[in-house]
C-alpha cells in the first residue's frame, strides 16, 4: 500500500463524492495504484456482491469492516442509490465497484451515478480494467474508413431465441465493429444464432486476463463447430466482436461523377485535389481523367 500512497496521495480526493472504480476482470495485478489508494481511504465501498468485494479487498491488504461495504446491485439500485446520496451529503467519500471491470457500463452502476449526479454531487471515475477495450485492442475489428470506422457495444442480446434471432438481423447490416458480451451457459447460442452472418469474421474473447485467456477470429458460421472442438472453450465469459461489413468495391463512377461537376465549376488541378479528398480516389489517376474529359469536352485550362 505504500506504493499507491507514494504514487496517488498528492491528489486532491473531495469529501461528498463518490468514486466509480474498475477493478480487475480477472488478473488481480491489473489494479491501479489510485484505485487502491481510495479503496483505502473511502469511509464506504458500494459493490455489487459484498462477499465478493471483500475477498478482493483483503488480496490486496485493504481492512474494511462489514459495515463499510454496501449492497448495491441490479435488483436494490434504486433504493440503495438513495442511502449512498445520503452518506454523500453527510460528507463521506464512497467508492463504488463492481464484481469485475468499470462499473454502469454492462455492469450495475449508472442508475447510481445518475442518482448521485441528479442530486448535485460529484461523481468522480477512476478508470482501469474494462472487458470491452481489453478486446477492442488486440481484435483488430474496428475500421479506419468513415463509413464502417468505430465501433457499436450492443452488449448482452436477448435470451429468448426468437427476440436473438431478430437482434442478429438487425445487426447484420450494421457496418462497424459489433461488440456483445455473453455469459458462458448461452455462448453455443449465439454461435448458432450468429451462423445466418456467414462469412463474415467473428472474434471470440474468453478468460481476458487470465491463465487460459484465449482470442480466436473464425467465420460466424463456423463459430459453433469451433465452440464445440474442446470442452473448455465454452467457459468463462466472452466479449464477442463482429467485423466490420467489408467495403463495397468501388468501381470509380462515383469519383468520375464527382470529378465531372467540379471540373464545370474550377481549373483542372483544383477540381482534381477536392475530387481526390472527397472520394478517395488516387489523384494521378483522376488528373489523367480530368485531361481524357477537357480534350473531349473543349481546350483545357
Amino acid at each position: 500500500m505504500n506504493a499507491a500512497r507514494d504514487a496517488a496521495a498528492a491528489q486532491h480526493y473531495p469529501q461528498g463524492t463518490l468514486y466509480v472504480v474498475a477493478t480487475p476482470i480477472g488478473n488481480l495485478a491489473d489494479i491501479t495504484l489510485r484505485a487502491l489508494h481510495v479503496l483505502q481511504l473511502a469511509d464506504a465501498i458500494a459493490c455489487e456482491d459484498t462477499r465478493h468485494t471483500q475477498a478482493l479487498l483483503r488480496a490486496y491488504g485493504i481492512d474494511k469492516s462489514s459495515a463499510q461495504l454496501l449492497a448495491v446491485h441490479q435488483h436494490n439500485e434504486a433504493e440503495a442509490a438513495l442511502a449512498v446520496v445520503q452518506r454523500l451529503q453527510q460528507g463521506q467519500r464512497i467508492a463504488y465497484v463492481s464484481d469485475a471491470g468499470t462499473p454502469g457500463v454492462s455492469d450495475p452502476g449508472a442508475r447510481l451515478v445518475a442518482a448521485v449526479r441528479a442530486a448535485g454531487l460529484r461523481a468522480l471515475p477512476l478508470p482501469g480494467a474494462s472487458s470491452i477495450t481489453t478486446a477492442l485492442s488486440v481484435a483488430g475489428a474496428v475500421a479506419h474508413n468513415t463509413e464502417s470506422g468505430g465501433f457499436l457495444f450492443a452488449g448482452f442480446l436477448p435470451v429468448k431465441n426468437a427476440e436473438r434471432a431478430t437482434a442478429v438481423q438487425q445487426l447484420a447490416s450494421e457496418p462497424r465493429c459489433v461488440l456483445l458480451l455473453e455469459a458462458p451457459h448461452r455462448i453455443e447460442d449465439l454461435a448458432g444464432a450468429l451462423a445466418v452472418l456467414g462469412e463474415r469474421p467473428v472474434t471470440l474473447a474468453r478468460e481476458l486476463t487470465k491463465q487460459f485467456e484465449e482470442i480466436s477470429t473464425h467465420p460466424a458460421r463456423d463459430l459453433a463447430g469451433w465452440l464445440a472442438g474442446a470442452p473448455q472453450r465454452v467457459k468463462g465469459e466472452f466479449v464477442v466482436l463482429l467485423h466490420p461489413l467489408p467495403s463495397q468495391p468501388d468501381d470509380g463512377a462515383d469519383a468520375q461523377r464527382v470529378l465531372r461537376l467540379l471540373l464545370g465549376e474550377l481549373p483542372t488541378k483544383t477540381a482534381v485535389k477536392l475530387a481526390a479528398d472527397i472520394t478517395g480516389a488516387p489523384r494521378n489517376a483522376l488528373y489523367a481523367q480530368a485531361l481524357q474529359i477537357r480534350q473531349d469536352e473543349g481546350p483545357a485550362d
